[in-house]
Order: C-alpha cells, then structure tokens, then sequence
C-alpha cells in the first residue's frame, strides 16, 4: 500500500481528485444555495401578490364572506387577532398572528353610524410585505409555505391584517433534484478525474521509468559509456534526459582520466624504483659497486613524483587556497630566484610594481617554480620573468628563448604526464606534471594560465591572478 501511494503517478491522481472534488463541492454548495434562493424569492413574490390581491378586495368594501380566496391557504386577521376570513379547506396554520383557522360572523353594521362619514374606499399599506416560513394544513395536507403579510383598511376605518402563503413544494422538489444528482455524479465524476490522471500521468511519467531503467542498468554493469533514452519532447523530461546524458559524459571523461592517470603515474613510478631497486640489489652483492649519486638521484625524483601525485590528488578533492591568506608576489619572485643561484641559464627578473594577491604562498611558489623548470629545460640561452597589474589583474609572465610551443600543442601540454620531447631521456624531461599543476593551482585562485610566443620566438607562460 505504501509502494502504490508513494509513486508520483498516485499523488499526482490524489492531488488532482482532492482539488477537483473541492471545488465541485465548493461550485454545488454555491449551486443550491442560488437555486434556494431564487426559488424562495420567486414564492416571496406568489405569497405578496395573492396577499396584496385579498388585501384591495378589503380596501374596497368587500365583505369578508364574499372574498375571492386563492386555493393557497389565506388568513385574514383583526384587531386582537381575531381571525375575519380565511382560505377554503384551510384546517391549520403556523407562521401567522393567529392559529385559529374559524373566521368569526361580520359585525352587523351600527345604525347610529352616519353613512356620510363612512369613506367611500379603504387603502393598501404601501409598506413592503413582511416575509416568514410556517406551515399549513389543507384538505388533510400539511406542507411548508412562505407568508407575505400585508396591511389593510377597509372602508369602515379597520385595519386588518392579510396572510397569504405560496408552497415551497417546488424549492424543495429541485434543491432536492440536484442534490441527488450530485450525490450520484460528483463520485462518479472524481471516479472519472482519477482515472485520466492516472492515465495521462503514467503516459507523461513513461520516459522518466527508461532513465531510471538505463541508469540501474549503468550502475549494475558499471559501463559509464551508455546513455539514458532522450525523448523527442521539449519538456523538462527531455531536459532531464540531456542532463542526465552530460553528466554521465562528464563522469565516463573523469573516470578515464583518473584510470589513465593512475596508469601514466603507475608507469612513472616503475621506471625510479626499478633502478633504486637494481643499484641496491648490486650494491648487495658487491657493495664497491654502490652508485650512491645515482641512488640519490632516483630517490629524489621518487620523492618529487610522490609530492607531485599527492598535489594533484589534493586539488582534485577540490582543495582551495584558505580565507584569508595573502601573498606579496614581488617577494615570492625575489625568494624563488634567490633559490636557483645554480640553474643553467641565467634568469632576468622585472618586477615593476608590488602585486598582493589572496591564496597559498606554498601553491604560487610551486607554480612559479614549475615555470622557471620548463623554461631551463627548453631555454637557450636566457629566461624572463616579468610581474606588473594590468586590467586589475596580477600578470606573472615567465618566457624563454628556445624553440617554443606549437600552436597546435598549447593546450595539450596542461594535461598531465603530456611531455613534447618523449624521445629525451625521464631525467631531462621530467614526468609531465609540472604544468599540469600549475593550471590546477592557477584555477583554484580564481585565475588561468596560457601559453603564447615569446619576443624572442620562445615560449611564453603568463599566469593571472585576481589581486588580495
């Protein structure tokens, strides 16, 4: 039960029925009551017209026992409450001044009274009626009436008091009505509304179940090659899909990078300890044989291998400089070049203005020296450092003379273990991290690092940091 109520494809026809079924109910709450009302008003209008009707026989001298009574029950009453007049077959009444339903005998006319002052005529109060519900009994029938009550004078100068009432028999037979009606279609309606949810929502939901069908397929093969099913919507579904597709692109390039890398550095490593390995082993057995420069030399370059793998794997976490931290450029150029007394070439520095920018001064150091190494290795004869602000930006720029990058090659030899002269030997050439490195740590500050032409047709590196 959980299962089935937990799908978006059953919350989504719950959903749709409980709205519907509020607002039909809200809509036929708002039906009957307009449809009472209006068939209440239109009984108010029957009961004021028939009592106005009696109400002018009375205002013209017609005498009680001689009224035109409509067949809907009428009651005259005068002062005191007494009953004058009332409709035929009329046997009980509630909702008037008086319940007694048996008119007393007209007064004989006084034959003191002076014709001449009687008035020719009485009136109708002009008053709107008085409206109210009761009940009446006729011929053995009991059955709710509205009663509009209307004033009188007669032309003897009393004043009485009209009832008439209209049956609400036909409010009552249609609110009725449509009351069973929606008793019986509105479930049979939501009946209806659930259903075509269900249906449209398990047709639009379809796509979503091949993702997700293709995706556990990917995790259980582990072949990051496949691609989920993209529909040929426009919809958020279809966006999805795409999404989906591009990140499992981007996480096939990472894992074939991170395969490759751990390949490339497992190749790397073999060539050092192999050789620290055999010196030992000769060393071993003839211990005059012991090359330690060489044993030393292997050391070192595994050591900086070592530092190097573990570099990339830290800025691969996603290890950012901390907050906080400000470096002096100036400084660190001066600190580095002081340090390299004994490089090959000699190296001309330009430092032409202080340039403080946020970041870790170890990580700007380890590019800046990973820059002065490939220019020895490729300069022939001079190496150029250069620091200025442009654009409010740190400009580093390290250039050389030798034979340069070519155009073709600029992006290719950031990627790492990437080395342009593989037919020299691992010592001169290193393992081709170095620049790779340094892109990393670059993006980590906030900046970038590109490779152009030299003046003096060599390479030229400029890194570009945003400032403190």
């Amino acid at each position: 039960m959980r299962r089935v109520f937990g799908s978006v494809r059953s919350r989504a026809a719950l959903g749709a029925t409980a709205v519907v079924a509020v607002a039909l109910v809200a809509a036929g709450l708002a039906v009957l009551l307009v449809l009472r009302t209006n068939l209440i008003d239109q009984a108010d209008l029957q009961a004021e017209v028939a009592a106005r009707e009696v109400a002018g026989q009375l205002a013209t001298g017609v005498a009680y026992g001689r009224l035109d009574l409509p067949e809907d029950p009428v009651q005259v009453v005068g002062d005191r409450g007494r009953v004058l007049a009332v409709s035929e077959d009329l046997e009980a009444v509630r909702g008037t001044r008086s319940r007694d339903v048996s008119p007393e005998d007209e007064p004989p006319a006084d034959p003191d009274d002076d014709e001449d002052d009687v008035p020719a005529s009485g009136e109708v109060s002009s008053d709107d009626a008085r409206l109210g519900t009761g009940t009446a009994t006729v011929d053995g029938e009991t059955r709710d009436y509205r009663f509009a009550r209307v004033e009188a004078t007669t032309p003897t100068g009393e004043t009485v008091t009209v009832y008439a009432g209209s049956p609400l028999d036909t409010q009552q037979q249609a609110v009725g009505e449509v009351r069973t009606a929606m008793a019986v279609g509105l479930p049979l309606l939501l009946v209806v509304v659930a259903g075509v949810t269900w249906l449209v929502t398990r047709r639009a939901l379809r796509p979503v179940e091949g993702i997700r069908g293709e995706m556990a397929a990917i995790t259980a093969s582990a072949d990051l090659s496949r691609r989920v099913p993209e529909p040929d919507t426009h919809d958020e579904i279809a966006r999805l899909a795409r999404t989906t597709n591009e990140t499992l692109a981007a996480l096939e390039a990472s894992v074939e990078r991170q395969r490759r890398f751990v390949a490339d550095a497992s190749h790397e490593l073999r060539s050092p300890i192999a050789s620290l390995r055999t010196q030992l082993e000769v060393a071993a057995s003839h211990p005059g044989l012991l090359d330690v420069g060489g044993a030393v030399q292997d050391t070192v370059r595994l050591q900086q291998l070592a530092a190097d793998l573990l570099l990339l794997a830290r800025l691969d976490a996603g290890e950012r400089p901390r907050e906080g931290s400000r470096v002096e450029l100036a400084a660190l150029v001066r600190e580095e070049l002081s340090q390299r007394a004994n490089d090959r070439v000699p190296v001309r520095a330009e430092v032409r203005e202080q340039c403080e920018v946020a970041g870790s001064r170890g990580q700007l150091a380890r590019v800046l020296g990973n820059l002065l190494d490939n220019a020895q290795r490729h300069a022939a004869a001079e190496v150029w450092v250069t620091l200025r602000a442009e654009g409010g930006w740190a400009v580093l720029e390290v250039a050389d003379d030798g034979a340069g990058v070519p155009e073709a090659e600029r992006e290719r030899i950031f990627e790492r273990f990437v080395r342009l002269d593989d037919a020299r030997s691992r010592d001169d050439g290193g393992a081709g991290l170095g620049l790779a490195i340094a892109r990393d740590v670059a993006e980590r500050h906030g900046g970038t690092l590109t490779v152009g032409e030299s003046p003096a047709e060599g390479a030229l590196f400029t890194l570009r940091l945003p400032p403190a």
